[in-house]
């Protein structure tokens, strides 16, 4: 007798897109713009069997209009097919650059959603399994806007204190500025308040590399957990991490995999910092875990301005991935709202991974009505 098994699996057949503008509760300031809010794409893609997945990605309009032309590609596709499809459109990158490895991000991440509910599990278990159930997070200060350097080292050192003490941070990290003078006296003025912290700097590429070099000592004597984008491109940051006893890490620099072995070559960094939303989806972020593991490179994860769908992503993707070792990047507490019907926590310096099946959080319709009105009338608030 021959047995004939039939395997019918979901097909995807309809997707639903917002964008949405999320303002913050105070001012986000790096050394290239003051940003009072965030922009992201959020998608939902429905299956011939009922089942939806969510996705979330960075930036705005652009990239909601490159989603909505590449998903012709995934419809009547199965979800399951993730490699597949990612082949198929590996050139979108290539042609899109950091907008076309987002919009890949979001169709991906939503197909995870999807794959997880429809096996009954939460995402991590898809992806690894847990290795930690709760994951810490960092605290960023940024400078404020209109005060003397001795006033903002005064305020900087204040808010790392309460945030150390009376909310738990493990971690804190400066958003530098151009001027690596001014941003040594607010880690200084942290250090002396704050003699055992996890503390960072980043830039964000901007302190020119003489004057970084000049400053080595200074540097050195701040114990930094490490030093994230001094300066721009691999050559610099190598030049850098040889004067200056300092691990360094990058969000900027090695981005690709293609960074990965000139990167190597050079001996430019310790710490790379991956990203779903930047590197293109889950799925690559767990292929930049084994590399960080053969080179020996520890591993972060870099915050974009995440909402609640993406921050679970990273949760889930922090959850099951042992390299990822540093408190993560977030800036979900400088929101006052989010689209999800119930928002994420932060307690003790960490957030809980979400343990419902797929990504384990739902939006809410009239959030993501109400916030995608406020992106009407205010247009992207991304570069």
């Amino acid at each position: 007798m021959v047995v004939v098994v039939v395997v019918v699996t979901m097909r995807i057949d309809g997707m639903d897109l917002w964008v949405v503008n999320m303002p913050y509760r105070s001012a986000f300031v790096s050394s290239f713009e003051v940003r009072r809010g965030t922009t992201r794409t959020v998608i939902r893609l429905r299956t011939d069997d009922g089942l939806v997945g969510w996705g979330e990605t960075m930036h705005g309009d652009p990239v909601a209009a490159l989603i909505r032309k590449l998903f012709d590609t995934y419809r009547g596709r199965s979800p399951y097919q993730v490699e597949a499809l990612a082949g198929e459109l590996a050139m979108v990158p290539f042609f899109y650059g950091y907008l076309g490895y987002a919009a890949l991000a979001a169709l991906e991440m939503a197909c995870f959603d999807l794959m997880a509910k429809a096996a009954g599990q939460p995402l991590y278990n898809l992806i690894g399994g847990l290795v930690r159930a709760a994951v810490p997070v960092t605290y960023v200060l940024t400078p404020p806007e209109e005060a003397t350097a001795a006033e903002a080292s005064r305020r900087i050192a204040e808010e790392a204190v309460t945030m150390t003490a009376e909310h738990g941070y493990p971690a804190l990290k400066l958003k530098g500025s151009a001027d690596p003078d001014r941003d040594l006296s607010y880690l200084e003025a942290i250090r002396d308040r704050l003699p055992d912290v996890a503390l960072r700097v980043d830039p964000n590429g901007r302190w020119p590399l003489a004057r970084t070099i000049e400053v080595a000592a200074r540097i050195e004597a701040l114990r930094l957990q490490y030093l994230e984008d001094p300066c721009w491109d691999l050559g610099a940051m190598a030049q850098v991490r040889s004067r200056v006893r300092v691990p360094l890490s990058t969000n900027m620099c090695v981005v690709r995999f293609e960074d990965v072995v000139p990167a190597v070559q050079l001996g430019a960094v310790d710490i790379v910092l991956g990203d779903v939303f930047k590197w293109g989806g889950i799925a690559p972020t767990k292929r930049l875990a084994g590399i960080c593991a053969t080179t020996g490179w520890g591993m972060n994860l870099h915050s974009g301005g995440e909402l609640g769908l993406s921050t679970a992503a990273h949760l889930h993707v922090a959850a099951a991935t042992p390299q990822i070792s540093y408190p993560i990047d977030t800036v979900y507490y400088l929101f006052g709202d989010d689209i999800l019907a119930e928002p994420l926590t932060i307690d003790g310096g960490c957030m809980r991974v979400p343990d419902g099946t797929g990504l384990g959080v739902e939006p809410d319709p009239a959030k993501l009505d109400r916030y995608a009105k406020l992106h009407d009338a205010d247009g992207d608030l991304m570069l």
